[in-house]
């Protein structure tokens, strides 16, 4: 094989050096289709961070062979594109076979990536076999969401998928009223899931559950190999980082919305961007999803979700693991794992470089004062940060979040305790603080306003925004604004399930 033609070291478009892994498993993991072609596509929005990660040269973005290849409407040399099947629980109630209603793999193409490659998938483009009431379409509105979060956490340092890139098109898509089409270009190692795994487990299908399983651990899991159960050694990796991925959450107040099965990762990433959030006025109780009735995805449920969804993989591969007992150990893992990452990222967070007996106490009653005054959850972390120890006057701006300030004032008094139990410096806190606590997240106006914009042709706020929060631990003085607290109608926002 020749060596892929590359430009200034990197990739042409059309130089990608494609494979398939996930088309070497038998066909019935899978439907091969070709994506459907959408009228006259345009380019809303690119990573060049993304493209970095797969050797792609960002000076491809302006080529119509990228904006061609990435709606759909040509096919990258190389590439076996792709829809899979998989099943899983929404909502807690079992909902039988999905799969890629409206996504389409490519392929995989080496990446600088602790796996060594990455699959590109499109979200949008069509109708598949798995479509059910569906019409294999994305919005231009939900498309530019997911980019934006998906290169955000990514920048915060937690593990996701990427986004190459948007493109658009005028075709129209109806949802509850009538929107521009779109089709988002994903990135991630695997997208497989651990709906995949209950899809042959409810089909009592043991030798394609070991077929894929075996997939997964060689691919993704080699050192599991030689463990003496190596099904019961991925349940118990996987459960850790699906535990340490939620501890990550809810640091930084991400709110995922939809933790079905189907939309977890077997890799422990952030998958499928739908109606997340990150927390504003604190709130544990809140709801970022405006279909989840019951409240089953609120902020605090999310760790407890997490784990159930970890039993729910546990039981898909019970029949390799073969004893109950050996399932739950790897799932006891869960509480610990979560629970040390938590402490490890609170403790960050609040800049205390040791654990003491009491951190429980005023970490609980921290939350409790956010609680109770609906504070900022990013301005609060990021202002906390500034705090001096033996200057309480500097605290106004910090103090300004709270309605109860003389309830600041005493939790900030025993805060300013266990910093000096510490001897704790001020610059080197706040240094080490704000490396930690984010000040730009993706606040639901802020994608509102560029979502707006790009409705009408101007997609110059999506690129800027993209700076902004591929940056989210640096001061920017000149992108101040987006710091801010949202404005009163950023209450009146919803998103749901098609958002």
């Amino acid at each position: 094989m020749n060596a892929p033609e590359t430009f200034s070291g990197r990739h042409r478009i059309d130089a990608l050096p494609f494979e398939n892994s996930f088309a070497s498993l038998p066909p019935a993991f899978y439907t091969r289709l070709r994506p459907s072609p959408v009228p006259a596509p345009y380019l809303v929005c690119a990573s060049a961070r993304a493209a970095e990660l797969i050797a792609l040269d960002p000076a491809e973005f302006a080529q119509e062979r990228f904006i061609e290849a990435f709606s759909g409407n040509t096919t990258l040399h190389g590439s076996e594109p792709l829809s899979a099947v998989y099943s899983g629980h929404q909502f807690g109630v079992w909902a039988g076979q999905l799969g890629d209603g409206r996504a389409i793999l490519l392929g995989d193409v080496p990446a600088n990536d602790p796996y060594g490659r990455m699959e590109l998938q499109l979200k949008g483009s069509g109708l598949t076999p798995y479509s059910r009431m569906g019409d294999g379409r994305a919005v231009l509105r939900s498309s530019i969401r997911e980019f934006l979060c998906s290169e955000a956490m990514a920048a915060l340092g937690i593990p996701t998928s990427r986004a190459l890139c948007v493109t658009g098109s005028d075709m129209v898509v109806m949802r509850e009223t009538p929107e521009t089409g779109a089709v988002a270009t994903r990135m991630a190692p695997t997208f497989v899931r651990f709906g995949s795994f209950e899809h042959w487990f409810y089909n009592d299908r043991k030798e394609e559950l070991a077929t894929l399983t075996d997939y997964v651990i060689n691919r993704f899991y080699p050192a599991l190999r030689d463990a003496a159960n190596p099904y019961q050694a991925l349940l118990a990796e996987v459960t850790r980082r699906t535990a340490e991925l939620m501890a990550q959450w809810q640091s930084v107040g991400f709110m995922h919305g939809v933790m079905n099965t189907d939309n977890m990762s077997i890799l422990g990433l952030t998958i499928d961007y739908g109606p997340f959030g990150f927390m504003e006025a604190f709130d544990a109780r809140h709801i970022c999803n405006h279909s989840d009735h019951q409240g089953r995805y609120a902020y605090q449920m999310q760790p407890k979700i997490g784990q159930w969804n970890c039993f729910a993989l546990g039981q898909a591969l019970l029949p390799l693991i073969g004893e109950v007992d050996d399932a739950q150990a790897a799932l006891e893992v869960y509480k610990d794992a979560y629970d040390t990452k938590l402490e490890q990222l609170l403790h960050a967070k609040l800049g205390l470089q040791s654990v003491q007996p009491d951190d429980g106490t005023l970490i609980d009653a921290m939350f409790a004062l956010m609680q109770n005054n609906h504070v900022d959850f990013t301005l609060f972390f990021r202002r906390l940060g500034n705090l001096q120890v033996e200057n309480p006057a500097a605290d106004e701006p910090l103090r300004d979040l709270f309605l109860d300030r003389p309830a600041f004032d005493a939790w900030a008094s025993q805060y300013r305790q266990r910093l000096k139990q510490e001897n704790s410096t001020d610059a080197q806190r706040r240094q080490a603080m704000h490396a930690t606590n984010p000040k730009y997240v993706l606040r639901n106006y802020l994608a509102q306003i560029a979502i707006e914009k790009a409705q009408n042709k101007d997609f110059s706020q999506v690129s800027k925004l993209l700076g902004v929060l591929e940056r989210p631990f640096d001061e920017q003085p000149e992108n101040e604004k987006y710091a801010e607290l949202p404005p009163d109608w950023a209450s009146e926002l919803e998103v749901s399930c098609s958002s």
